[in-house]
């Protein structure tokens, strides 16, 4: 039999014991594939005669992707949330620089959407992210009519085309409720805030339906809104708890720093955690590990949505004709630690904590 001359990805996939698209991730230096398998697929290559493309060299720089770090009230993109933006930029650097791009960080703090749009339409990139945290769909809108390729991260709309990817805020919150369930809280209560951003509302609705999608009730007088700082959900709890507020006997509050700050108003009413009230945040922000109690808390790795999005941004830039809207949502995980009590640990009488904790405060 005549020896084969030329292989493919296929045979290297048979000769390797993996599938195809996995050797072609291997080739082209792209996915989280273990060394393990690396090596295995690389040394088949070599095997085989085969040279794969991510030993030849660029020919070219692929230009520079600008990053928009929009702030347009500064109620969610502040100091209090910076880590969560650093590891945006974490994730969106090292995608960037695998692909020959240059990544470029502008901060836009209380400025209009029309003066960042005039801003970029002159500047000199091939493609843009947008931190959507703080923006509308108008403001999405108006960035699009720049023309340049862009993606959105932060933020999500299913019926706007755009591209977006974001955390999976439905999934995150089941997990919320489901673990709160499981821990035995009978009262279930939410901090939301009236702050105007798309994963608060997200967060908000997916409170509601996923309640009802696990037979839980809801009583109005357990959901309670604040300021999404910590000063103002520290202020905004105390004030409702000084007026008598009955509690639920557990938590989910729509990020880390609100929970913090109204963890920090249920001390001040001599409220404890989690003995007395359940607490469960969304973020994971450092804080979270160190503080006592500890946050049992969502964790959305923000790193590899900067890097999903430099990837999708890429495929833009790329494209001979235009494409379909690419919406993408990272799974979260619940990382649970001591503040809505271990498992199977009995704490006190949810009533008798609430006419304590407020009555003799008040």
């Amino acid at each position: 039999m005549k020896e084969k001359k030329s292989f493919t990805i296929r045979d290297i996939a048979g000769a390797a014991g993996v599938s195809p698209a996995t050797v072609s991730l291997v080739l082209n230096g792209k996915g989280e594939i273990s060394g393990v398998t690396r090596a295995r697929v690389l040394e088949a290559a070599a095997r085989l005669n085969y040279v794969p493309r991510l030993a030849r060299p660029r020919v070219e720089a692929a230009g520079t992707v600008r990053f928009l770090k929009i702030a347009k009230h500064g109620h969610t993109v502040n100091r209090d949330h910076s880590v969560f933006v650093s590891d945006y930029i974490d994730g969106m650097s090292a995608e960037a620089t695998r692909r020959g791009y240059t990544l470029e960080v502008v901060s836009h703090e209380g400025q209009s959407i029309i003066s960042v749009a005039d801003t970029l339409a002159v500047a000199p990139v091939s493609g843009v992210i947008a931190l959507g945290t703080e923006i509308s769909e108008t403001d999405i809108r108006v960035l699009q009519g720049v023309g340049r390729p862009i993606v959105f991260i932060d933020t999500f709309y299913d019926v706007v085309e755009a591209n977006f990817v974001n955390m999976n805020n439905e999934d995150a919150v089941h997990q919320v409720l489901a673990r709160l369930r499981q821990q035995g809280f009978e009262r279930i209560g939410f901090v939301a805030s009236h702050v105007d951003t798309t994963n608060f509302r997200l967060r908000r609705e997916a409170f509601h339906r996923n309640m009802a999608r696990l037979g839980l009730p809801i009583d109005p007088a357990h959901i309670i809104s604040v300021e999404s700082t910590y000063d103002g959900a520290h202020a905004d709890t105390l004030k409702a708890l000084g007026e008598g507020i009955a509690l639920a006997d557990g938590y989910f509050c729509t990020n880390d720093v609100i929970a913090y700050g109204f963890i920090k108003a249920l001390r001040d009413f001599g409220i404890r955690i989690p003995e007395d009230v359940g607490v469960i945040g969304f973020d994971n922000l450092p804080l979270s590990s160190t503080m006592e109690p500890a946050l049992t808390t969502i964790d959305v790795s923000k790193r590899k949505i900067g890097n999903l999005a430099v990837t999708v941004l890429d495929d833009l830039i790329h494209a001979a004709e235009p494409q379909p809207p690419v919406k993408i949502l990272v799974g979260a995980r619940l990382v649970t630690r001591a503040s809505d009590r271990g498992p199977g640990e009995p704490g006190p009488a949810p009533q008798a904590v609430r006419r304590r904790g407020i009555a003799e405060t008040a």
